[in-house]
């Protein structure tokens, strides 16, 4: 059985719980169109089939679950450790008639419950900054990819750059909450949670050390890719 929540993992389950029915609406207003944009193109660094099996962790509401099936007609298993996100999922994959494509199980990424080598490729999004021990949580999404297989992942980045950062730093401190609470209380608290958090992160797990891990996982040739000027990271490559 997986280990019992932590303080960390606790509180990602927590902030999100309320979000589920308004998460796809206010995510893409409050990162400008952004998040979507990051997401399809994680999904574009793929190499599948139709007959083939995606992993797609910290699924959500199953956004890129979705995605997966639209551009390469394949299968997916998506899991969240949060059962608010998945009912909010499970809703919209029956909505667009995917039900029989897409299997959404309740699970943690740091225990998953598959055989090694199970999947053609896998996909996580904002995960690494709510597991306690990253370069783990790689090691054990890489385990359930088959040799050749890509893993992928999206996670927020920071602009770089005498103009860009000082802007970032201004929409994470101000206004970024402002709009949340503008929304509801559950979206002030992630307005206010989330500059630091990604902060926070990136100063314990800069890029070249995210690369790293993931080479130590047994992915040995990562790209990364920096969008919207700094604001999202997406990396991928194939196991070894």
């Amino acid at each position: 059985m997986a280990r019992a929540h932590t303080a960390r993992t606790r509180q990602a389950r927590d902030l999100f719980a309320p979000l589920g029915p308004t998460y796809d609406r206010y995510a893409y207003l409050l990162s400008f169109g952004q998040d979507a944009r990051w997401k399809d193109f994680l999904v574009s660094r793929l190499d599948v089939a139709r007959e083939d099996t995606v992993l797609d962790v910290a699924t959500g509401t199953g956004a890129v679950a979705r995605e997966l099936v639209g551009r390469y007609g394949c299968s997916v298993v998506g899991i969240d450790q949060s059962p608010e996100m998945l009912a909010a999922a499970e809703q919209r994959v029956q909505g667009a008639g995917l039900g029989h494509q897409i299997e959404l199980r309740h699970a943690r990424a740091e225990r998953l419950p598959f055989d090694d080598a199970s999947f053609a490729a896998v996909t996580f999004t904002y995960l690494l900054r709510y597991v306690d021990d990253p370069g783990a949580t790689l090691r054990e999404l890489a385990r359930v990819l088959r040799p050749g297989g890509i893993l992928a992942g999206l996670e927020f980045g920071l602009p770089r750059g005498l103009l860009l950062r000082p802007a970032w730093e201004l929409y994470a401190r101000v206004g970024l909450p402002a709009l949340g609470r503008a929304v509801s209380p559950a979206w002030g608290e992630v307005g206010r949670f989330l500059g630091p958090s990604i902060r926070d992160f990136h100063a314990r797990y800069p890029a070249a050390t995210l690369v790293e891990l993931w080479r130590r996982a047994g992915i040995p040739d990562v790209d990364l890719r920096r969008l919207s000027l700094g604001g999202g990271l997406v990396l991928w490559g194939r196991r070894a």
